[in-house]
């Protein structure tokens, strides 16, 4: 399709959507989760404008590598990753790529990606879709700033539990980002369910760019894991502990963060990284009234923990398993030279 012509069809499309994600739905998932046997809470939860704040700032940490290596890899290979996602089949010619990133957050590291694609096509729609509007908010901003050529459409929505209305322009492909490993924040299962709701979306023939972060192995040490998500500087505990400031301000709740303490656990059996939420005291939080249902008094006793999140972390042969069973033919990986992170390219069948 001429450049030309592509501009016509960018030129008509909406401005950028946000939807903003209900108070109920928190109120719902909080009602839930810790009702629950054990306690356990949703990491969306995590991201709301502090929350996407203080992540922003672990992805600087030293200990966390995970950003680093999957920014290095783009550095390295975006070239050869949009050139790669945008071959042509059969006697088709080389479609233009459409972008849609699940859970972009403030996209720093897409802009690598997307650069590429304008060096490969001139011009690109990228649609991200996040649970939190400012970090979208932020990332519009900047793409807009710095890579010319970009139309951006955002979605507030949790890509999880809804369809996603994809921006789709004739004769392109679209190329599905779900990077930063967060499909490691996914039960097996929950993760299957991830990729298939998506592949639903797509057309055959279409890509995704799945980040994972790999398995300990002789290179990479169980400490090497748990220091990421337990940092020196305390950072990852404040993330983790805003999920009950944030529940104190938009739920009314009586929840006491410095009554918490932060801890990071590995679990060699389901090969994941856990982070909980343990009470330092025995106590009484107090939840009002509100859509989900009646006032709650929840009791902790010492020692009891609300689980918030896990990090499971992949071998290259689970990496291929989940995208077969989700309706995808993984086509190439690039790893990160330690074999700490790796990039996934598959093409939905």
């Amino acid at each position: 399709m001429p450049v030309t012509a592509v501009a016509d069809l960018l030129s008509s499309l909406r401005e950028p959507l946000f939807v903003s994600s209900p108070v109920e739905a928190v109120a719902s998932e909080v009602r839930s989760g810790l009702t629950a046997t054990p306690k356990l809470l949703s990491p969306w939860l995590f991201y709301d404008e502090e929350g996407s704040r203080l992540f922003e700032k672990i992805t600087e940490l030293p200990e966390y590598y995970l950003t680093r290596a999957e920014r290095g890899l783009f550095t390295e290979h975006a070239d050869q990753i949009i050139a790669r996602a945008s071959e042509p089949t059969g006697t088709d010619p080389a479609p233009l790529l459409t972008l849609i990133e699940l859970g972009a957050g403030t996209a720093t590291k897409t802009g690598i990606l997307l650069s590429a694609a304008i060096r490969h096509q001139h011009t690109v729609v990228y649609q991200p879709v996040d649970v939190s509007e400012s970090a979208l908010a932020e990332a519009t901003e900047n793409i807009r700033a710095n890579i010319p050529g970009v139309t951006v459409r955002c979605q507030v929505a949790d890509y999880t539990s809804q369809p996603l209305p994809l921006d789709r322009l004739p004769n392109t492909r679209t190329l599905a980002l779900y990077i930063g490993s967060s499909i490691g924040n996914f039960s097996p299962n929950d993760a299957l369910d991830v990729l298939r709701n998506l592949r639903a979306q797509l057309l055959p023939g279409d890509q995704l760019l799945l980040g994972t972060d790999l398995a300990p192995g002789p290179s990479k040490s169980v400490s090497q894991l748990i220091a990421a998500y337990n940092d020196n500087e305390g950072v990852t505990a404040a993330f983790n502990k805003n999920i009950l400031v944030r529940i104190n301000r938009e739920l009314g709740a009586d929840f006491n963060s410095d009554a918490f303490e932060h801890q990071a656990r590995w679990n060699a059996s389901e090969s994941r990284i856990e982070m909980h939420l343990v009470s330092a005291i025995e106590q009484t939080v107090h939840i009002p009234a509100n859509s989900a249902g009646p006032a709650l008094t929840l009791h902790f006793k010492r020692g009891e923990s609300i689980h918030t999140e896990n990090s499971y972390k992949f071998t290259m042969a689970r990496v291929e398993s989940l995208l077969s069973r989700a309706g995808f033919q993984l086509t190439q990986t690039w790893q990160h030279s330690q074999h700490l992170f790796a990039v996934n390219l598959a093409r939905a069948i």
